[in-house]
């Protein structure tokens, strides 16, 4: 992309970030390397996409956010949960492997013109897009497709009036708003159509070989209708599906935890792993817990609970024999009670899930399963083999 266009283009997307307080200062500048990485393609479309996701992804964000606030808690003692400014780990969870395919794309023509220009060779491969040509192009466009469709199902999805089903559930049982893996049929929709966002901006950047191209060195076959539609239909179908992936992922192994008085799941800030009170709510002692190599790094660079938290249930002071009937639970003058209900009940219980990933290791799963799974069935379709990803 030239720089003339791709420099101002990130700063302004920098500028709105700050003035909407769209990311954290950590954010931004995750967001402005990754804007970098993309700029460096020789062709528009990644830099397009990862400008239309932010923007895209943002507005969503924004619809009835009040309303949204008001469905979830949040970890830190909120009355409200909601999105809040989005971290560098959440950019990356989402851009990292788009970055990476589209540095590896950008490598791969520059050393096609290397052939051509240095060593006077015709490249295998061409300089524009043609019917089964580089699969890393499919892989950096359904990567955007995936996460935007999972974005705005989450976004929108929760808006839906009708009660999430937990989707890993053999019942599919009604779990609260929020809950990973739990899915509505307003949800699945949204995530169609941004699926489709993201297919329909390819469409309009891709630099496909045409009839000026033809017999070209580098050039190729023009399009016809009926491949054009099979790739945008394979694609967005696809990157719908990364929606549904990212709730299966998040309903088996993220744990959602509920807040026991109010209903509502608790966010944690960030996509952090989130405090649930101990299991064992009539004994005293604190919980016994092995931490994670990230619990630390994670919780300190997030300012979350950490991975793998549990509430820890303080011990008593002793009380007086015969005395401790009449101790009030919740008296406010007693700096030694503990986070539960006067009968000793947890105020936070796991709603669903195995507490193995948080938000963003869900992500950057999908991200990355999506990505590498469409790469290898346009492979599989087109009959190409899959060494030829930097094949030049």
């Amino acid at each position: 992309m030239k720089a003339i266009i791709a420099l101002p283009a990130t700063l302004a997307l920098v500028y709105r970030a700050y003035s909407h307080k769209s990311l954290t200062p950590l954010g931004i500048f995750a967001a402005a390397l990754t804007a970098a990485a993309h700029a460096i393609h020789p062709w528009n479309l990644p830099f397009v996409l990862l400008c239309v996701f932010f923007l895209a992804g943002t507005r969503v964000t924004k619809i009835k956010a009040d309303v949204k606030a008001g469905l979830t808690l949040s970890s830190q003692g909120s009355a409200t949960g909601g999105e809040g400014p989005r971290t560098h780990v959440q950019v990356l969870a989402n851009s990292l492997m788009a970055s990476i395919l589209s540095l590896l794309h950008a490598y791969q023509l520059r050393a096609r013109r290397d052939a051509v220009v240095t060593h006077g060779q015709i490249p295998e491969g061409s300089f524009c897009y043609r019917w089964g040509g580089d699969i890393l192009v499919v892989g950096i466009i359904a990567n955007y497709a995936a996460v935007c469709a999972d974005t705005f199902s989450s976004e929108l999805g929760i808006l839906s009036s009708s009660t999430p089903r937990l989707i890993t559930s053999m019942s599919l049982r009604k779990v609260p708003r929020g809950t990973n893996g739990g899915v509505t049929l307003w949800g699945l929709i949204a995530g169609l159509l941004g699926s489709m966002i993201i297919v329909t901006t390819s469409l309009m950047f891709l630099p496909f070989c045409g009839e000026d191209t033809k017999g070209r060195i580098g050039g190729g076959e023009s399009w016809t209708f009926g491949q054009k539609a099979t790739l945008a239909w394979g694609l967005t179908v696809w990157g719908a599906l990364g929606s549904l992936l990212d709730s299966f992922l998040g309903g088996w192994f993220q744990r959602s935890v509920r807040d026991v008085r109010s209903g509502k799941i608790v966010e944690g800030d960030g996509g952090v792993r989130v405090l649930t009170s101990s299991v064992d709510a009539d004994s005293h002692a604190p919980e016994r817990f092995e931490e994670k190599a990230t619990t630390g790094p994670k919780a300190k660079v997030l300012h979350g609970e950490g991975s793998n938290a549990v509430e820890k249930q303080p011990n008593p002071p002793p009380a007086d024999e015969g005395d401790s009937s009449n101790k009030d639970p919740y008296d406010p003058k007693d700096k030694h009670r503990g986070a539960h209900f006067g009968d000793r009940k947890p105020t936070r219980v796991a709603e669903s899930g195995w507490d193995i990933l948080d938000n963003n290791d869900v992500n950057f799963l999908m991200a990355f399963t999506m990505s590498v799974g469409a790469m290898i069935l346009a492979a599989w379709y087109w009959d190409l083999p899959l060494d030829s990803i930097l094949r030049a």
